[in-house]
């Protein structure tokens, strides 16, 4: 069952007028096609019997080359192309530009589906102050276009306590989270391909389970074989507030299917 007939369950998506677009498979053209969630999206949106490429500088099978940053070859990338999904990030300012260039290749394409990052409006990350000035560029453009936010990746959550690798102790915020694998996010950008644009937000989506960030570090422990102590933390100013208060969290039913310790199965 997606995410829209769950909602649908408890109402309130009346007047979204969510539908299915009644066509042919599409064309679509990736970005970020080879990172974390670019891998399994490509492959969700194969399965489904879309033509697929993946927007890249390197030359490859299936690829298009171009150059998000600079604009290089955009335009010949998105030649015949009906839909772009845009999951390629810079991790930084640049992509703003990234975006900027986007939405000017874009233009006469079908639907834009664009990733990004549940509570960004809420919590006072420089990153995600980036993110939202990209959704900001892709909600002025002309390009018809749908913005997905999901909740931290898994894998955000295990490099997080890997990276304390050298510590004799697992530090844990004092925190909930509500991680979700990549997977289901591909399913839900699959899902999205194939409906109307909504010129908007998708509703958010998230994990299965919400959980302390000390439940979390209990199951990487276990699956690491780690005996270092748990250690909770807490953490001062407004980013911190903004997690302990659940802003990174997403209200109303839960998307993902995938748990953390599924994650590591």
């Amino acid at each position: 069952m997606s995410v829209l007939e769950r909602l649908s369950q408890i109402g309130g998506l009346s007047d979204l007028h969510w539908q299915r677009k009644d066509t042919d498979m599409s064309s679509i053209l990736v970005t970020g096609g080879t990172g974390h969630l670019g891998r399994p999206t490509v492959s969700h949106l194969r399965a489904a019997g879309h033509g697929v490429r993946v927007l890249s500088r390197k030359q490859g099978p299936d690829r298009a080359v171009a150059d998000l940053t600079t604009g290089v070859g955009l335009q010949t990338a998105f030649d015949g192309v009906d839909v772009v999904v845009h999951l390629a990030t810079s991790l930084g300012r640049g992509d703003v530009q990234q975006a900027r260039n986007l939405v000017e290749a874009a233009a006469g394409i079908r639907h834009l589906v664009v990733m990004s990052i549940a509570g960004i409006d809420r919590i006072p990350l420089s990153y995600y102050k980036t993110k939202l000035a990209v959704e900001q560029i892709v909600g002025e453009s002309h390009v018809p276009y749908t913005i997905q936010r999901a909740t931290q990746f898994h894998d955000l959550i295990d490099r997080v306590f890997s990276a304390q690798r050298y510590s004799p102790v697992l530090f844990a915020p004092t925190m909930s989270l509500q991680p979700i694998a990549v997977e289901d996010v591909a399913s839900r950008l699959t899902e999205l391909v194939g409906q109307v644009p909504l010129k908007g937000h998708a509703p958010d989506i998230g994990g299965p389970e919400r959980r302390t960030v000390h439940d979390l570090a209990r199951i990487w422990k276990q699956a690491k074989g780690s005996r270092r102590p748990i250690v909770p933390v807490r953490l001062g100013g407004k980013v911190f507030r903004a997690f302990a208060n659940g802003e990174a969290m997403v209200d109303g039913p839960t998307y993902g299917r995938i748990t953390f310790a599924e994650y590591f199965g």
